[in-house]
């Protein structure tokens, strides 16, 4: 089996900052601002682009400024691992509130790693001893508390313990072993974008791998474009960009959506339709689907919701026509929309949700449609697994060829059939198994209990503790 030499570099941490309305975060961002930026000599930040690098000593730390919880949401439904880090602001001076376990709740699901930062320790109503039995009320447990989780007390106003909470960051990050590969595909995420009157559509992104180069195609899954003008956070051009630096962008053709991913090279277009292609295979584990439920009225939407009860997963359910927020619903939990006795609500929408590939079943006959959708569950179903296993170790990459030692969990996996790639469950691409060897010997097929090498082509760089399945054929 061929070997290939991997080639990582090491990468700066992508922060985001969370917590409770009014609790500091503001105050801490533009404290980072004013002491901490780059480069201050080169002009200064010319334009709000939602993320900006700061330098702590030797080492560099990106900030992601969004806009709030809804950005943060969007991100994590299109299933973006956007920040690698989080800090949880929570203020010494009222403890955590609604919106403190919000953030905790999205930080759990996305398993973002975060430390906490509790602001305002300056403030006469400081309590940080009750503040942290109030966390551990909610069931964040800090160091020195019983727990794990790092933590700093912080004053904005006077700057006291913020060296101490980036220092934590980089303590993180360092653990984290944060890579990218320079001679990879760049790709990274829309932080947002915004349409100028005197220079067009701008879209601010930060890159996660691979190196952004001006006059490359980019493309997300709803535009496409070419990257005509590049500049860093401090409104300066630049002919390329490493990860996690963050820029901005002008070339797209429309404004793209905050949270989607971006592929930029000669070939990103074929290399996107790969990944969408893949990606859109709905996984239906539990024999269920997503679906957006659509009505003429309330008695009709019930019965809908009856006769497709333990078939699909309801997201919305609504009584009116097809609207272009149905469509953006369906799209980011990557659902269908199911409507009866409905239409689209007008032209613009059926064209949105065609534009989006947002898979439409409609009818006004209900056994019709309940046919339809059951012909689709049917169509789109997992096949049955012949073979699965389990990724142990990554031994190198090299454009499309990964060589990767797993173990058979079950079943047998053959030399020459495709192989669908998952990770925690959900699908992320598919490849061809080129070679197989048990030791250093090829074999055409490995049986249940052995551990193995595989050799395979996927565009999706596979990490440990990801499955390979392969299906029976029928």
């Amino acid at each position: 089996m061929e070997t290939i030499q991997k080639k990582l570099n090491k990468r700066p941490p992508i922060v985001v900052v969370m917590g409770h309305v009014d609790h500091g975060k503001t105050s801490f961002l533009d404290f980072l601002r004013k002491t901490k930026i780059i480069d201050k000599e080169a002009g200064g930040i010319t334009q709000s682009i939602g993320a900006y690098e700061i330098k702590h000593g030797e080492e560099k730390i990106t900030f992601i400024d969004t806009p709030g919880h809804e950005a943060f949401k969007a991100m994590r439904n299109r299933c973006a691992v956007v920040a690698d880090i989080a800090v949880l602001i929570v203020s010494a001076d009222e403890g955590p509130k609604s919106q403190t376990e919000e953030s905790i709740k999205m930080l759990t699901e996305s398993e973002t790693p975060f430390v906490v930062a509790i602001t305002k320790i300056d403030s006469p109503r400081a309590d940080i001893q009750k503040t942290q039995n109030d966390l551990m009320n909610i069931g964040i447990y800090l160091e020195g508390c019983g727990g794990h989780i790092s933590w700093q007390g912080i004053s904005s106003k006077t700057g006291e313990g913020i060296s101490d909470l980036l220092d934590l960051i980089l303590l993180l990050a360092e653990m984290s072993e944060l890579t990218y590969d320079p001679q990879a595909h760049a790709s990274g995420f829309v932080i947002e974008s915004k349409k100028d009157n005197r220079r067009g559509i701008m879209a601010s992104l930060v890159l996660k791998n691979g190196t952004l180069k001006h006059n490359q195609n980019i493309v997300t899954s709803t535009v496409t474009g070419r990257v005509r003008m590049l500049e860093d956070f401090l409104g300066k051009n630049i002919a390329e960009l490493t990860p996690s630096a963050p820029a901005l962008v002008m070339g797209f053709n429309a404004m793209p959506s905050t949270g989607e991913e971006f592929m930029a090279s000669e070939d990103a277009l074929a290399l996107l339709k790969i990944k969408e292609c893949s990606i859109k295979k709905i996984n239906i584990a539990e024999g269920i689907i997503p679906a957006v439920l659509k009505a003429d009225v309330t008695g009709s939407l019930e019965v809908l919701k009856d006769m497709l009860a333990g078939k699909i997963k309801p997201i919305e359910c609504s009584v009116g026509s097809i609207t272009d927020g149905d469509i953006k619903s369906a799209f980011a939990t990557n659902a269908i929309v199911i409507a009866f006795r409905t239409k689209f609500d007008g032209r613009q929408v059926e064209m949105f949700a065609k534009n989006n590939e947002v898979k439409i079943f409609s009818s006004d006959i209900i056994y019709e449609l309940i046919k339809s959708v059951d012909e689709y569950i049917a169509e789109v179903s997992e096949p049955e697994v012949a073979g699965r296993i389990e990724v142990l170790a990554i031994f190198g990459k090299k454009d499309n060829k990964q060589i990767i030692g797993g173990k058979v969990i079950e079943g047998s996996i053959k030399m020459g059939k495709k192989a669908e790639i998952r990770r925690k469950g959900i699908l992320i691409d598919e490849g061809k198994i080129t070679n197989l060897q048990i030791g250093k010997v090829d074999a055409k097929e490995v049986e249940s209990g052995n551990e193995c090498g595989i050799l395979i082509d996927s565009i999706a760089p596979i990490k440990i503790g990801d499955e390979l399945s392969q299906a029976t054929v029928k």
